[in-house]
C-alpha cells in the first residue's frame, strides 16, 4: 500500500505517518518526488485498515499497489530514479557508459585500459577481479588484487569502479574498493546475496538472469530494494533461447518494457548479449534507440590474448571509433553520450 502525502508535507507529518506504519508492524518505505512524498507500507496489508490513513489532513490518497514487485515498480515512484555515484549519473538525459576488460589482469592493463575509456568517454569503468565461469578450470579473477588495481585506474582516472561480487562473504571486501557494486547474470536469484546488498548504501548493477522473465528480474530487485537500498540499476545482458548464432539473445523489447513496469534506471550489455565484437555496436545502437539509460562495453588492448571473453571485447580505438557514431544515435532520441 501506499500512502500519498498532500504538497507541503513537513518531516514531522512524514514521520508521523513513518511511526503509524511502524506501530502496526510494517516497514515504511520513503520516496520524495518532485512535487509529492509518497510512503509505501510494506508487509502483511491486511494490518492496515486504509481509512486510518484517509481521513489525515494531510494525506491526499491511499492506494493499494498491484504488481508483486512493490518499491521498484511505477505504482510506488512515478519519477524515473537517477543514482549519483562520484560525480558521476545513470539515469536521466545522459547515458552512463561503463567500459573495460571482462577481467582484471594487472595493474599496468588496468590503468592502460581505464586511460583509453575515459578518454573515449566513459563515465565508468567496470572489471572483473572475482570471475564466475563455466569451467573450474578457466580463469578466476585476481580476488583481492585485482581491487587493488580497479582502484589504481580510478585513482589514475577519476571513474568510479564498477565490479562483480559472487559471495556474501566478500561483501565487505568489494565493498571496501567497488563505487558499484555488480550481480552477475548467475546470481540475479541468490537471494542471500541480493539481501546482503540490500543492506549497502552503494549502487548496485543487476543483471538479468540467464533465463528470467522480467518480473522474476524485477522481483529479484525488489529484494535489494526491501532491505533498504534503492540505488539498483538494472542490466540487460541477453537472456538463453534456442539460437545459436549468438551468445545470447538481446532482449531489445525488456527495455521498454522494464521502463513502463519500473522506475529504476536500465542499461544494456550488448558484450555479453552478442558474443562477438563485430555485432556490439549495432546493439548498443537498438539499446540507445530503445530507452537504454546506459551501456556496458567490455573493452581489451589484446582481445585475443584475453584471459576471459575475448572474442566479444573492442580495442580501444575500436570502441572510441565507437562511441563517436553511437553519439548520432543518442541526439536521435532527445539523449546525450
Amino acid at each position: 500500500m501506499i500512502i500519498v502525502l498532500r504538497r507541503g508535507a513537513t518531516e514531522q507529518d512524514v514521520l508521523q505517518i513513518e511511526e503509524a506504519i511502524k506501530a502496526m508492524g510494517l516497514t515504511a518505505h520513503i520516496s520524495r518526488g518532485v512535487e509529492r512524498t509518497i510512503i509505501g507500507a510494506i508487509g502483511d496489508e491486511r494490518k492496515i485498515d486504509p481509512e486510518s490513513f484517509e481521513g489525515l489532513p494531510i494525506v491526499e490518497k491511499v492506494l493499494r499497489i498491484l504488481s508483486p514487485f512493490r518499491l521498484v515498480s511505477r505504482e510506488f515512484q512515478k519519477e524515473d530514479t537517477v543514482i549519483s555515484v562520484g560525480g558521476k549519473t545513470v539515469g536521466g538525459k545522459a547515458l552512463a557508459l561503463f567500459a573495460g576488460p571482462c577481467s582484471v589482469e594487472g595493474h599496468e592493463m588496468m590503468v592502460g585500459i581505464g586511460g583509453r575509456v575515459a578518454s573515449a568517454g566513459a563515465t565508468f569503468l567496470r572489471g572483473g577481479a572475482f570471475k564466475p565461469r563455466t569451467s573450474p578450470y578457466a580463469f578466476q579473477g585476481m580476488g583481492e588484487e585485482g581491487l587493488k588495481c580497479l582502484v589504481e585506474a580510478r585513482e589514475a582516472t577519476g571513474l568510479p569502479v564498477a565490479t562483480e561480487l559472487m559471495d556474501p562473504r566478500d561483501l565487505d571486501l568489494v565493498a571496501r574498493y567497488a563505487d558499484v557494486i555488480q550481480i552477475g547474470a548467475r546470481n540475479m536469484q541468490n537471494f542471500r546475496l541480493l539481501t546482503e546488498v540490500g543492506k549497502l548504501d552503494k549502487p548496485v548493477i543487476l543483471k538479468r538472469g540467464m533465463s528470467a522473465t522480467v518480473q522474476e528480474w524485477l522481483m529479484s530487485a525488489e529484494y535489494i530494494a526491501s532491505e533498504g537500498n534503492q540505488k539498483i540499476i538494472l542490466c540487460e545482458r541477453g537472456i538463453r533461447t534456442y539460437e545459436t548464432a549468438t551468445r545470447n539473445t538481446f532482449d531489445v523489447s525488456a527495455i521498454p518494457v522494464v521502463k513502463s513496469l519500473s522506475h529504476l534506471p536500465v542499461i544494456a550489455d550488448p558484450s555479453h548479449a552478442a558474443g562477438k565484437a563485430g555485432l556490439v555496436e549495432p546493439l548498443a545502437g537498438a539499446a540507445i534507440a530503445a530507452g537504454a539509460d546506459g551501456l556496458m562495453i567490455e573493452v581489451h588492448q589484446q582481445p585475443e590474448r584475453a584471459l576471459s571473453d575475448g572474442p566479444q571485447s573492442l580495442k580501444p580505438d575500436a570502441f572510441a571509433a565507437m562511441v563517436v557514431r553511437l553519439r548520432r544515435v543518442a541526439e536521435a532520441v532527445g539523449r546525450t553520450l
